[in-house]
């Protein structure tokens, strides 16, 4: 899985989204607004995009925190599913 986190200075999501890969042992590549990028790079590449951080994963943007949180959520309970389906 390649991870990006599109991130901003004194963004609390942003470090909340940074938090959850680290506790996930997921690794992430940081682009930082006004060092790596700017807010218009940022548009173009996502003109959708409203707020920080911008999360892409394999190349696809999936929103920001909220969208990431619950993404991972939903992949535990599938995976706690497929480990609790196995026994049967």
């Amino acid at each position: 899985m390649k991870v990006t986190i599109y991130t901003k200075n004194d963004c609390i999501y942003c470090t909340k989204a940074k938090m959850l890969f680290t506790n996930k042992n997921i690794s992430y590549n940081e682009m930082k607004l006004n060092e790596d990028f700017s807010r218009e790079n940022l548009l173009e590449l996502f003109p959708s995009a409203k707020t920080f951080p911008v999360i892409v994963i394999d190349g696809f943007n999936i929103g920001g925190y909220t969208e990431l949180e619950r993404k991972l959520l939903s992949e535990e309970t599938n995976n706690t599913a497929k480990l609790l389906n196995e026994g049967f």
